[in-house]
């Protein structure tokens, strides 16, 4: 007794088709360039996933820096008197006390100063 695929080729067909749903044109109709777009959209994704991450991070140092700047010293001045005070906030944390507590961001920066 031989095996029909057919079952499974549908659900593979259907299944790249519901990924592709949304795309422009034949990206959303035709199975062989939804399958192509597909793969290409999880690269850029992967990509992305890569690229939000640096994107973020310097978007905090533009804030520290900002905030540094408003308090009259530099980023880098005020990065390594962090690290020499042993005082050991990532970006994230340092952008968002920047941004929402400035008084406290402030006492930080004459610590460090």
């Amino acid at each position: 007794m031989r095996i029909k695929r057919g079952v499974n080729a549908v659900k593979k067909r259907r299944s790249i088709l519901k990924s592709a749903k949304g795309y422009r044109g034949a990206k959303s109709k035709l199975y062989r360039t939804a399958r192509e777009q597909v793969m290409k959209s999880g690269q850029y994704a992967y990509i992305g996933r890569k690229q939000k991450k640096r994107d973020f991070r310097a978007l905090w140092i533009t804030r520290i820096n900002a905030a540094c700047r408003l308090n009259g010293i530099s980023y880098s001045k005020f990065i390594a008197g962090l690290k020499s005070h042993n005082i050991t906030l990532n970006r994230k944390v340092l952008a968002d006390m920047a941004v929402r507590e400035p008084e406290a961001f402030s006492a930080l920066v004459s610590q460090v100063k």
